[in-house]
């Protein structure tokens, strides 16, 4: 098997799409900036991808195999960071992609951190509280040797959550023989994990969309929103605009949606979506699809689910002004295209939805030092962090007369380049 071919390496169409998508917005990006092409190849490949297997003893008795990821992309900056996430759709170029995303995310920010992504093929909803336990120890035990807290610190994404990070913690810790917190992010408070750290990628949703609307002398309040995903990030963005007076017009999760032109009552959409699993027969609101949510008349939509999600079929039907990226990748590049011919923003994934890294990068802060911050300390910085970002991101649009998007890479990605070019390489 030749160079080209091999697993880290393969023809480009051999690829998923949402793997060329990924390196598509790189590919322009480093072309555009006119960046060393001498690093361009290096920048292109993860520095690492593991895939493991997981067999755990089910609750009937059966064993079963499941396959697990941990892909590392670039750690110039400091130690690699990015989350782990239990669903089906789980595959090797997934987290590569995730990963390479995750480091201009970082790099964009300005933490010291690298980009990494894993996960594990599965459906999180079909297994018991004992086969997850099970599972989460099994695949924290397959990849201990690359992760740590000066090596990879993992955190939740779709499919996991603060009980996962915990038994982590817990699993990495026990082979260890020490309390090792800062192993992972987005850990309970109870066990070292940092207050704020739940709502922290959706405050900083609205940090951005807050930022980006004053450019325009608009602001929050009134501003009609449709936000597609109503799991933790989709949620408390529901529930922070809605707090600063937005009129929250459209929400769906996997399988249903409700639609109210005259505002959603989020406080109660949440308690009835905890209490029956969906949005469906949602009493005073119509019934709205994924891709009807997508199209629906409002002034921002806030893609907050997976991937790939606005394709170019999609965005020419969008009436939204401003499209906030809550979820990473949410847009193909052939959709962002069309999005930027019809004059709508896209407030792009590795701004606009940093919020959630950021508070991890303070919580392992926390937990290095063993000395934590109260939630106005985390909120504050969070806010300064996100602001700074978002001021860098529109001198440079405006600099390079540019898309938001493009401008976020140029930063993020000279930032990796340069770190880089002054490293070296070793040997």
């Amino acid at each position: 098997m030749d160079n080209k071919t091999n697993l880290l390496h393969p023809r480009a169409e051999q690829h998923s799409k949402f793997w060329q998508n990924a390196h598509a917005y790189f590919d322009t990006v480093y072309t555009t900036a006119n960046l060393d092409p001498i690093w361009r190849p290096y920048l292109a490949s993860p520095k690492r991808v593991l895939a493991v297997s997981c067999p755990i003893k089910m609750d009937d008795g059966r064993i079963q195999v499941f396959t697990g990821y941990r892909a590392q992309h670039n750690n110039a900056r400091g130690p690699f960071k990015g989350g782990i996430r239990y669903d089906v759709s789980v595959d090797r170029d997934e987290v590569m992609a995730l990963a390479m995303l995750q480091t201009w995310k970082n790099a964009l920010v300005d933490l010291p951190f690298g980009g990494a992504k894993g996960g594990i093929v599965c459906d999180p909803k079909k297994l018991s509280m004992g086969e997850k336990e099970r599972l989460t120890r099994r695949f924290t035990s397959e990849i201990m040797p690359i992760i740590g807290p000066n090596q990879d610190i993992p955190a939740p994404d779709a499919g996991t959550d603060g009980q996962i990070m915990a038994w982590i913690l817990d699993t990495y810790s026990m082979m260890v023989g020490y309390q090792a917190l800062g192993v992972v992010t987005g850990k309970p408070v109870s066990v070292g994990g940092s207050v704020g750290r739940e709502e922290a990628t959706g405050r900083g949703v609205m940090n951005i969309l807050r930022k980006f609307l004053a450019t325009q002398n608009k602001q929050i309040e009134g501003t009609r929103v449709a936000i597609q995903g109503f799991g933790n990030v989709g949620s408390h963005t529901a529930r922070l605009l809605a707090g600063r007076g937005a009129i929250i017009v459209a929400i769906t999760e996997r399988s249903s949606g409700i639609f109210d032109e005259s505002g959603i009552d989020i406080e109660a959409a949440t308690k009835y979506y905890r209490e029956n699993g969906t949005l469906a027969d949602f009493p005073g609101a119509d019934a709205i699809t994924n891709e009807e949510l997508l199209t629906c008349d409002c002034d921002v939509l806030i893609p907050a689910a997976m991937e790939n999600t606005i394709d170019a079929a999609i965005a020419p039907h969008i009436q939204a002004h401003v499209v906030v990226e809550a979820a990473n990748g949410p847009t193909t590049p052939e959709a962002d295209a069309i999005l930027r011919e019809e004059g709508i923003t896209v407030l792009p994934d590795i701004l606009a939805n940093a919020g959630g890294v950021t508070v991890s990068y303070f919580e392992w802060v926390q937990g290095l030092d063993n000395y934590f911050w109260d939630l106005k300390q985390v909120q504050d910085e969070l806010q300064k962090v996100m602001e700074k970002a978002f001021d860098a991101v529109n001198a440079k649009a405006d600099e390079a007369d540019c898309d938001y998007r493009t401008a976020a890479y140029m930063i993020a990605i000279s930032r990796v380049t340069e770190a880089c070019k002054i490293k070296g390489l070793f040997p």
